[in-house]
């Protein structure tokens, strides 16, 4: 069964104007999250695969509880809530609203039921309906965390997907979400590199339209000259350095990349099955043979490092990464991104350079490892609050990925955009990007 919202996503944009376009995005994101469980059964919404990853059933409760908790006490004093102990089940990592369910042991909460969850997401809807009725457009503040939860949910529709092939692929049948079969696959850009002269840039969101907190403030960086990949890392690049021992080479590895490599017995990425000539790969269409000319994803920061390092060249560095994509228009960078509503579910080859020239897959496809560590920018300043919680403080052991993946939903991306992860962390579609000094 094909989710429905990876084929018809609503045009409606993120910062539409005035209540019928808060309503109409409102619907939008919430259904596309629905639509995205459709496939799968109750018990494929139960299950918790590893602790970083969470069941389905706990994401559709949890943006729920965000809208319930941020919007609806404050703003709508009379809504009666849904059940008084979901504030604590369904709270991520809010300290300052209060007790919350240990993350590892979410898979363990049979109940609330499915459908009971389903039931909670309709009491919410309409009551969050009757609110932007009333307040939409007219209140600053609630118009910024109506966007915030949206945007927060679109977070999510992308871990339903990176957790639900999570969860199918410790299943020994290694059963699909969606129907097996791909279109025929177009021919891939060769590989180049774009130069850079450096200078004075600008990065950083500039307050226009929505941006996470950690994408501000704007700021002059200084970058030296440099060359960036044009598009990213192959299977069939990553596959020569698997068979020239790129996991069993330490002095390829930085030192706690090559502790994990001898402690869980990585020679491959993460979802890869096979020897030396016979690799397959679990997707969220089941096992299908490599795709070469596709880019490589699940690999953790240490891989991409050992990569870059056997390659003689380097990762970018964030700075560097948004520098390029704001030399490339608006409709370029964006206009043959594979992400979300291209309904692929998988990265795709890069397409051949446009006549602007210029990198290649910068939106979509694979998030891609930078080589900077996730820190404040000079400024930062968390959001008043509880909601001051959702990136500030996780500015710690975490590397920076840029550009979105073929799970990210269209509207959810821009050039500033930071996501983050550990370095050991491979379950997302994140990928390679290669970069060099000039």
């Amino acid at each position: 069964m094909e989710p429905a919202c990876l084929l018809t996503h609503p045009a409606t944009g993120p910062y539409a104007a005035g209540q019928a376009g808060q309503h109409d995005r409102y619907d939008a994101v919430r259904s596309t999250s629905a639509a995205l469980a459709a496939p799968l059964s109750p018990e494929d919404c139960q299950v918790q695969s590893m602790p970083d990853c969470s069941p389905v059933k706990w994401h559709l409760a949890h943006t729920t509880w965000f809208f319930e908790t941020f919007l609806l006490t404050r703003f709508h004093p009379s809504h009666g809530v849904f059940h008084p102990q979901y504030r604590m089940l369904f709270n991520s990592y809010y300290n300052a609203i209060g007790a919350k369910h240990p993350r590892p042991r979410r898979g363990l909460l049979s109940r609330p039921a499915l459908s009971e969850v389903r039931q909670y997401r309709q009491h919410v809807d309409g009551a969050m309906h009757e609110l932007i009725s009333r307040l939409g457009g007219n209140d600053p503040d609630f118009d910024a965390l109506l966007e915030l939860g949206l945007n927060h949910e679109q977070q999510h529709q992308e871990l339903i997907l990176t957790d639900v092939k999570h969860m199918l692929s410790a299943n020994p049948l290694r059963p699909a979400y969606v129907a097996p079969g791909q279109p025929a696959l177009p021919p891939a850009t060769p590989a180049g590199w774009t130069r850079y002269a450096g200078g004075i840039a600008r990065i950083g969101h500039d307050g226009r339209g929505f941006g996470f907190d950690n994408e501000g403030p704007a700021h002059d960086v200084l970058l030296a000259p440099f060359h960036l990949a044009d598009r990213l890392v192959t299977q069939h690049e990553y596959l020569a350095f698997i068979l020239d021992g790129g996991y069993r080479r330490p002095e390829l590895w930085l030192s706690l990349g090559w502790d994990i490599v001898c402690a869980e017995g990585w020679r491959a990425p993460l979802y890869w099955e096979g020897q030396r000539d016979d690799w397959r790969v679990f997707t969220l269409r089941g096992m299908q043979d490599l795709e070469l000319q596709a880019p490589v994803t699940h690999v953790s920061y240490f891989e991409a490092d050992a990569y870059a390092r056997w390659a003689r060249v380097r990762l970018p560095r964030e700075a560097e990464w948004e520098h390029a994509a704001r030399q490339l228009p608006e409709g370029v960078l964006a206009g043959r991104a594979n992400m979300l509503e291209n309904g692929h579910l998988d990265p795709r080859p890069a397409p051949m350079r446009n006549g602007s020239g210029g990198p290649v897959q910068l939106l979509g496809d694979a998030w891609e490892w930078t080589c900077s560590a996730y820190d404040a920018y000079p400024g930062f300043k968390p959001d008043a609050g509880a909601v001051g919680e959702y990136n500030g403080k996780f500015m710690c052991n975490q590397y920076v990925l840029r550009g979105g993946s073929c799970a990210t939903p269209r509207d959810h991306i821009r050039p500033s955009y930071r996501n983050f992860f550990p370095p050991e962390a491979r379950w997302q579609f994140s990928g390679i990007r290669l970069a060099r000094d000039a």
